[in-house]
């Protein structure tokens, strides 16, 4: 997948949302429409009426924005933290978050700082940006930028349910496999067996960078990462790790010529994180590094 576009799409949610807070806010009062209309009343000396006019222009704009949020306004960084609470699920949020981070650190108490730096985390940002696009009626968008958000922080499981509740929408169903936030391709889709779930060895092997050899004679596959070898049968439950047989709960099986084997064995055999998420059916597997 191209890397570029879900981070363009985020960032135009970022834009066209903080564009539109912008513009609400820059939005004059009734008292500022008054001071134009009388200043620009009919004169004799027209060069001094423009200069009237730029000068209370200059002066409403600084009441209502910079009195807001400028170093030197009356109401500085709180005005930024009142504008937060109303946007801080969403992809502006982050950005006024990581503005108060960035200007007005010294300021914030540490129960404070610590929220604000929830919010500016890239898988949170990307994730309030598909929330956004999935709103719109954009999901197919919103499906990119959630892959981003989980391949930002692959531990997170609520980024991986969010992604099969869109995918859902797509009518994508079914056991999802991630490998370290990617999705491995494969020919067979992964299922679940008397309790235990079957993914193709080969693509999660190769997810995880390991050598992968096929026994025809034995219709055993084995597997070697990191010094780590792992061998299993076809159709049995017995298997071995580093040489030291261990027993399946359910054995390895071939499907449409491919070999599906238990995803939690051979995940943690080589040393990986196996977790699953119910709601959206998914098996995550990640390195912990």
């Amino acid at each position: 997948m191209n890397m570029k576009k879900p981070m363009m799409i985020a960032a135009s949610c970022v834009v066209a949302t903080s564009l539109m807070a912008g513009s609400a806010l820059a939005k004059p009062d009734n008292a500022n429409r008054a001071e134009r209309a009388e200043v620009t009343a009919p004169s004799h000396d027209t060069a001094k009426e423009k200069d009237v006019k730029v000068k209370v222009e200059v002066e409403s704009k600084a009441s209502v924005t910079d009195a807001t949020y400028d170093n030197n306004g009356k109401n500085g960084y709180k005005g930024l933290l009142n504008a937060i609470e109303n946007v801080k699920d969403k992809p502006a949020g982050a950005v006024l978050a990581d503005l108060l981070l960035t200007k007005y650190e010294t300021q914030l108490t540490a129960e404070k700082k610590a929220e604000l730096e929830a919010i500016v985390e890239k898988d949170a940002a990307l994730s309030a940006a598909a929330d956004l696009l999935d709103n719109q009626g954009n999901v197919t968008d919103a499906v990119y930028v959630q892959k981003e958000a989980v391949k930002a922080n692959v531990k997170n499981l609520n980024a991986y349910k969010k992604l099969g509740k869109l995918y859902e929408k797509l009518g994508k169903s079914g056991v999802q496999l991630y490998v370290n936030g990617e999705e491995p391709s494969m020919e067979v889709r992964p299922f679940i067996r008397e309790g235990s779930t079957l993914v193709p060895f080969r693509a999660i092997s190769e997810a995880l960078k390991a050598e992968v050899s096929w026994n025809p004679e034995e219709r055993s596959v084995t597997v070697t990462r990191d010094g780590i070898t792992v061998k299993l049968f076809v159709d049995s439950t017995k298997a071995y790790v580093d040489g030291k047989e261990v027993t399946l709960e359910v054995p390895a099986a071939i499907v449409d010529g491919n070999t599906v084997v238990p995803a939690r064995f051979v995940s943690e055999a080589l040393k990986a994180v196996v977790k699953w998420e119910e709601e959206s059916k998914s098996v995550v597997i990640y390195e912990n590094k």
